[in-house]
């Protein structure tokens, strides 16, 4: 081998380590990078959330007209849902209880969260006795979610409702905490 050859061969040596160093250290950012992004994600989501860090969206459950004055529906709430990695598409969250109030009541339509604030048991409608019922203590609550017997804390959670185009009854879903004598909603 001449000394010319040698020295090529020589030359390319230390550009062919440098590439390999660089390359090495890129993929190596690349990977450090995916993990760091769902950190940070994670870390800033109840900022970007704004309804999560509201309590949630207001959610459509139907007409003004398919409620009964007085009488108590019971709709389910279905939601998109999700964790840090997966979303789960229309997902069972909970049920309300709507009253249609009379006309000249403050307001037209009340909502109830089916959950009892004692220990969080799901109240059912009564209609033989008109009233609300948790079969777990036998607490029971009036159709205006007064607690009328029982070892309840209070009564029956109301929700935020709002009307929309003057017959859509829309509702804002929130969980509260149980066994507390204050309605704190937790989500």
């Amino acid at each position: 081998m001449t000394n010319e050859n040698k020295n090529h061969s020589k030359d390319e040596q230390p550009d062919r380590r440098q590439f390999i160093k660089g390359a090495s250290c890129v993929i190596g950012a690349a990977i450090g990078a995916v993990p760091m992004a769902a950190g940070v994600r994670v870390v800033l989501s109840p900022l970007v959330d704004k309804e999560a860090a509201e309590g949630g969206a207001m959610i459509r459950l139907g007409d003004l007209g398919d409620l009964e004055t007085g009488v108590p529906m019971k709709f389910a709430i279905v939601a998109d849902n999700s964790d840090k990695w997966t979303r789960y598409k229309d997902v069972p969250v909970g049920a309300v209880y709507l009253v249609k109030q009379k006309e000249d009541a403050k307001e037209p339509v009340v909502a109830f969260n089916t959950v009892c604030p004692h220990l969080g048991c799901f109240v059912d409608y009564r209609k033989e006795k008109q009233d609300f019922f948790c079969p777990c203590h036998d607490s029971n609550f009036a159709l205006n979610g007064k607690l009328k017997n029982g070892v309840s804390p209070r009564g029956m959670d109301t929700l935020t409702v709002e009307l929309r185009n003057t017959t859509e009854v829309w509702v804002k879903f929130q969980r509260f905490k149980a066994n507390s004598k204050n309605k704190i909603a937790i989500s």
